[in-house]
């Protein structure tokens, strides 16, 4: 089949895609759209250090004759087992590729070669990958040049490693932050996630290539998680029904995922959730109806693990599960049975074959846009500074929440006590979904405290607690360091960091918490405490009357008091975290973090979003319904003054002045508040935003141009400038009249 026109790498995309498709059977078309396989089961280690393939992977390359995508071929953590003593890391991750992959296509009788998808979370989910902060602590930079810069160097690396597909949350709103996963939120607002996920598009995907709009080398097309509106589920519980209205779904929960349509995204997760009665991965309205016919999507629509068979709890069976997501829009399943009965859902008149080969050209589609045909081994090198633009996110995420004149550290200090359960390990900085790390990666923040401290410095240190538990015997010995220094840094938090103890579900997920877990998919909380211990170690060292700065390492907005002199969020920030904290503490670095959440006081307030619907807000009796941090809010070691804003063809100017002695930036946050509409407005909605540098004195002017998309039909409207959520309220509005 030499003279075959989809072998020819001159013929148009779609001419390879026909001919290809005409040439299949129906047990191989079916095929293309299974991913039934875990990855690290088609492989094992050889005693010369090699690898070998399995008979896992013969059999299931045996069954539909090839094979359509694998998932998680270089994933590494305690779920798949995979570690430095038996899976691929950067010298040997790619030639294991190839080998897979040459089998599958030696083992197609078409030659078709599969899709190998990886989840690249915050960096490529690998041994050796760069891990990069987590999407939380992304959010708190509101910087999306500088995530495209990051998000272009995950891709470049999963394709060195022979990889080609990267899952990437994105699409999730964090409405509830009990519920673990809200550290793969980018936030709670729509309009910032948006923009956090045009860069992410843009850094991964890249510019179409000439011609026939072919990706890069060092680019990967990515599938977005999760669509739609998995972040509101009912209590903050992992896979619950969200109970959404189509308004608040599209007000909320769609913006995100339309502007990565808008930006050319390659695919989309069904998310596991209901909306309005019906599981995502089998709700037709939402991914034909809306997704494909009202925005124009003609990508990739993916399935989440399992839940395919899930529908089988409406169907009756997974055959008929399997056809009613194929009928829906589902492409291509993840781990499910229902799929691979699809020859025998076509054949039963469950299917058409139309709409099987359509899933199917979607899925060859990619392949050829890739150049898989052409080329079977890695197609781009690994790039260097990776540890280095990691550090750079987690400068730009360092968040100061209250700080009373302690930080930066100043020249009076001589004596620091570094303290808390964090403050000496780089363990828990990384979030979930991270591979295992080789020893001294990355850098604590005691270690970084002790290497970038001028040497006047005494750093002493005791952890004082663990993460969980009520074990308070080192309590004393924090107390002791605490009272005779000057300064307490206290580093506490949370951990996502799975442990070859953990009970996990068959797709993943954590069934319940092992060790010192306290967020990560899987594990939600009813409470936003600390662990107990944590609480009793900050109550005795800010009892020792030493000025104590308290810094969070954590996944999800915690309840902390107000009882320390400085209070900052580091979020996730990643292995090299801890040296972006020392910097930010020690003044070398400004905080330049704004929350993309709002901090509640408990979680018996929730929901405290800002965006929430402009009614007679009642407090309670008992405590303010406030958040105790808003939205947008950050502190800074300088202090800016913002000048009357003004309008013009959709953009608002406005004048900022640094009115303090040090260089700092500031994010300039423009909100939205309508007045006269068609529906009940919400309380403000940010539509634009930009982050401005000024040195000590200087002046400029920052044009913001504002979203077209909430400017469309908005009616008489407010538009209000501030540094916060909560100072946009008393902010100075600029009233416009939109209705012509």
């Amino acid at each position: 089949m030499s003279d075959a026109v989809y072998r020819d790498p001159t013929a148009p995309l779609d001419a390879r895609v026909d001919d290809l498709l005409a040439r299949m059977t129906l047990r191989e078309k079916a095929g293309q759209l299974n991913q039934r396989m875990y990855g690290w089961d088609a492989y094992r280690r050889t005693p010369d250090g090699g690898f070998a393939l399995t008979e896992a992977l013969y059999a299931e390359t045996d069954r539909f004759e090839g094979l359509g995508a694998l998932y998680g071929l270089q994933r590494a953590d305690a779920w798949s087992g995979v570690d430095h003593a038996n899976g691929p890391g950067a010298e040997d991750g790619a030639a294991l590729a190839e080998l897979v992959q040459r089998h599958v296509v030696a083992r197609s009788r078409l030659g078709i070669p599969a899709l190998f998808v990886e989840e690249v979370p915050h960096g490529l989910m690998a041994l050796d990958g760069t891990v990069l902060p987590v999407n939380l602590a992304i959010g708190a930079g509101w910087d999306p040049d500088l995530y495209e810069r990051a998000a272009a160097h995950a891709a470049a690396e999963l394709r060195a490693r022979g990889g080609h597909i990267a899952l990437v949350s994105a699409l999730d709103i964090a409405r509830d932050p009990r519920w673990g996963r809200t550290e793969e939120c980018f936030g709670e607002d729509p309009y910032l996630a948006a923009r956090l996920t045009e860069a992410l598009v843009r850094g991964m995907q890249g510019s179409p290539g000439e011609g026939e709009d072919v990706f890069a080398p060092d680019k990967a097309p990515v599938v977005l998680k999760h669509f739609a509106g998995q972040g509101a589920t009912v209590g903050g519980r992992n896979s619950a029904e969200s109970e959404l209205g189509w308004r608040e779904l599209h007000e909320i929960h769609l913006p995100a995922a339309r502007a990565g349509v808008r930006a050319g995204a390659a695919a989309v997760m069904a998310a596991y959730n209901e909306v309005d009665g019906m599981p995502c991965s089998g709700n037709r309205a939402l991914l034909t109806g809306l997704l494909r016919e009202e925005w124009g999507f003609d990508g990739l629509v993916m399935a989440d693990g399992l839940a395919v068979d899930r529908l089988a709890r409406i169907t009756g069976d997974k055959l008929s599960a399997g056809a009613l997501a194929l009928n829906s829009g589902v492409d291509l399943s993840l781990w499910d049975e229902g799929f691979t009965h699809l020859e025998e859902a076509v054949e039963r008149g469950l299917v058409r074959e139309e709409t099987l080969d359509t899933a199917v050209a979607r899925v060859l589609r990619l392949k050829f846009r890739l150049g898989l045909f052409e080329r079977q081994d890695a197609t781009a090198s690994a790039p260097a500074g990776g540890a280095e633009l990691s550090k750079e996110v987690a400068r730009a995420a360092v968040t100061l929440l209250r700080n009373d004149g302690v930080l930066p550290v100043g020249a009076d200090v001589s004596r620091i006590a570094v303290l808390g359960p964090q403050a000496a390990t780089t363990a828990h900085q990384s979030g979930d979904y991270t591979a295992p790390q080789r020893p001294g990666t990355g850098s604590s923040v005691l270690d970084a405290l002790r290497r970038l401290a001028p040497p006047r410095l005494d750093i002493r240190h005791a952890p004082g607690c663990t993460l969980t538990g009520t074990d308070l015997s080192g309590i004393p010995a924090a107390i002791a360091e605490a009272a005779a220094s000057d300064l307490a840094v206290l580093v506490l938090g949370g951990s996502s960091a799975r442990t070859p103890d953990t009970e996990f579900d068959a797709n993943g997920a954590a069934l319940k918490a092992v060790s010192e877990m306290t967020c990560g998919e899987g594990v939600d909380l009813a409470e936003l405490r600390l662990g107990a211990a944590q609480y009793a170690l900050l109550d005795a060292v800010v009892a020792t009357g030493t000025p104590t700065a308290v810094v969070l390492v954590q996944g999800r907005p915690h309840v902390v008091p107000d009882t320390a002199s400085a209070l900052l969020t580091a979020w996730y920030p990643g292995p090299w975290g801890g040296e972006a904290i020392a910097e930010v503490l020690l003044g070398l670095a400004e905080p330049a973090g704004r929350l993309s959440v709002s901090v509640p006081r408990s979680a018996a307030q929730l929901p405290v979003h800002y965006n929430h619907k402009d009614t007679e807000y009642g407090g309670y009796v008992d405590r303010s319904a406030e958040p105790r941090y808003s939205f947008g809010h950050g502190l800074s070691y300088t202090g800016f003054a913002y000048g009357e804003p003004r309008t013009a063809d959709g953009t608002v100017s406005v004048e900022v002045t640094n009115t303090g002695s040090r260089y700092g930036r500031s994010v300039v946050q423009v909100y939205l508040r309508r007045l006269i509409t068609t529906t009940w407005p919400r309380t403000l909605e940010l539509c634009g935003f930009a982050g401005v540098g000024l040195a000590p004195g200087e002046c400029r002017t920052v044009a913001i141009r504002l979203g077209a998309d909430q400017l469309a039909g908005a009616g008489v409207v407010e538009v209000r400038v501030a540094e916060s959520a909560r100072a946009a309220l008393t902010a100075v509005p600029l009233t416009l009249d939109l209705r012509s």
